[in-house]
């Protein structure tokens, strides 16, 4: 009797075997800015220049270009090219006539990072919705972590000083960036928002613990509404209803409708039942509408601050007064009106004296520091950016195909859009800034990464 010949182990793994591997390789490629965001977690020291998450986001981009020329392929598509070089030319230019060569190499570093290196970066490592939803999470953790600290703060008395008390949600920030952790814990209720009004799971044919993700997603956008109000930041505030209220309507009127009346009740048990900053969120939302008619000093300031920032540009209209020349040129544009700064106080922190050294709104900040040029380009591509985003989403929910669901969609061009309103009422700076950074990388990878890159994920992702 014969012996059957041995059947030849297969030279190639399965298919399953090689999307698996696929796919852990995608993960490992996104980590590093996973780390960046998880950094943002830890303590600030006070009047540091470059925190761990500012360091390591320069390795991300270290990585996205040895990551990229590893995989041989062209890195961006022609629009993702000049829609993210364009803000370069400004910059250069606000750079060249800076005051100093040090104002000018720092500002010239922290606007490349922030508006260009670290988005190219996150735009070549998320390659798929999987990448993009572990980034998501991964902010989504953050502001829970912060916004838990906040909570705590809070109730324990260990906060920021705010009218006396030392009562203000600031998480690991401190006071000297007040609107750190508010920033954060926007960034995550909108994250949050959008992962919960995301196609449905059925529709996108996945595993049900996708479902059971969005009812995570929309427990904790709920959850970090309470840190949001303790934050006491109005200009957050503003964006972050903004954006959750676009969110909402793309995602439809009836969701809508109980998301809002959800949000509405959480509201009215914490703040009406539970009395939890009933007081003090009163009078900051009541200020809100107080421009004219008695404003407080912050209101105050904040518009004599645009002022000067408007008669700075007057001053310089095409290429504005140099990058980080705010400062020097400040008192000189300025009415009396302004105060010498605000006072700072509390979270492990002692008094100090908060000079004010931006006009707190980014639009103002970059025309005053580089003009009508910067500004047509450096915030001409963030609205192309915002066009793109948008051109996408509107396909994707019109179409529901799966390879452009708006499960990620929502979310990044949420973050984008908050940004956007938020640079309303403030500017960069402090070490929650890389945040920024992250954000627009987000969009990016929604609205500038071609077919050809998402496609392969996207199709993981439905097996």
């Amino acid at each position: 009797m014969s012996t059957p010949p041995a059947v030849a182990a297969p030279l190639v793994p399965p298919l399953p075997t090689l999307r698996r591997a696929c796919s852990v390789r995608s993960v490992l490629a996104v980590l590093p800015v996973v780390a960046v965001v998880a950094l943002l977690g830890l303590p600030v020291a006070p009047d540091s220049g470059v925190t761990a998450a500012d360091a390591v986001s320069g390795l991300v981009v270290v990585w996205a270009v040895v990551h990229t020329a590893r995989r041989a392929r062209r890195p961006l598509t022609r629009t993702a090219a000049v829609v993210l070089g364009l803000p370069v030319v400004g910059i250069a230019v606000a750079a060249a006539g800076a005051a100093s060569t040090g104002d000018a190499v720092t500002g010239l570093a922290r606007y490349l990072q922030v508006f260009v290196l670290v988005p190219v970066a996150v735009l070549l490592l998320v390659r798929g919705r999987r990448d993009a939803r572990l980034v998501l999470w991964s902010l989504v953790g953050l502001a829970v972590w912060q916004g838990a600290i906040g909570v705590h703060q809070y109730l324990t008395g260990t906060g920021a000083l705010y009218q006396g008390a030392d009562i203000r949600a600031v998480g690991t920030f401190g006071p000297s960036d007040v609107m750190g952790m508010a920033n954060v814990v926007s960034c995550g209720v909108v994250a949050a928002t959008g992962l919960a009004l995301g196609t449905r799971a059925r529709r996108l044919g996945v595993p049900p613990p996708e479902g059971w993700g969005r009812v995570v997603a929309a427990g904790c956008a709920l959850a970090l509404l309470v840190p949001l109000a303790l934050s006491f930041s109005r200009g957050a505030w503003i964006a972050t209803a903004v954006v959750c209220g676009a969110q909402l309507l793309l995602a439809g009127v009836r969701r809508a409708a109980k998301v809002f009346a959800a949000a509405v009740a959480v509201s009215v048990v914490l703040v009406g039942g539970l009395g939890v900053g009933a007081a003090a969120v009163q009078e900051r939302l009541t200020s809100i509408t107080q421009v004219a008619d008695a404003p407080d000093q912050s209101v105050v300031d904040r518009y004599t601050l645009w002022a000067a920032a408007a008669g700075m540009w007057r001053e310089n209209p095409v290429t504005g007064v140099g990058l980080k020349a705010f400062p020097a040129h400040r008192d000189g544009h300025a009415s009396l009106a302004l105060s010498s700064g605000s006072d700072t106080e509390g979270a492990g922190q002692a008094f100090r004296r908060q000079p004010l050294l931006s006009p707190h709104n980014m639009y103002l900040l970059i025309l005053s520091e580089q003009g009508l040029l910067g500004l047509l380009t450096v915030a001409g591509g963030w609205l192309a950016l915002l066009v793109c985003a948008a051109r996408r989403l509107r396909r994707g929910v019109q179409g529901r195909r799966a390879g452009h669901a708006p499960d990620c969609a929502l979310p990044a061009c949420g973050l984008l859009l908050w940004q956007l309103v938020n640079f309303l009422y403030a500017d960069i700076g402090g070490p929650s800034t890389v945040l920024t950074a992250i954000c627009f990388g987000l969009a990016a990878w929604w609205a500038l990464s071609g077919d050809e890159t998402r496609a392969p994920a996207a199709e993981s992702d439905r097996r």
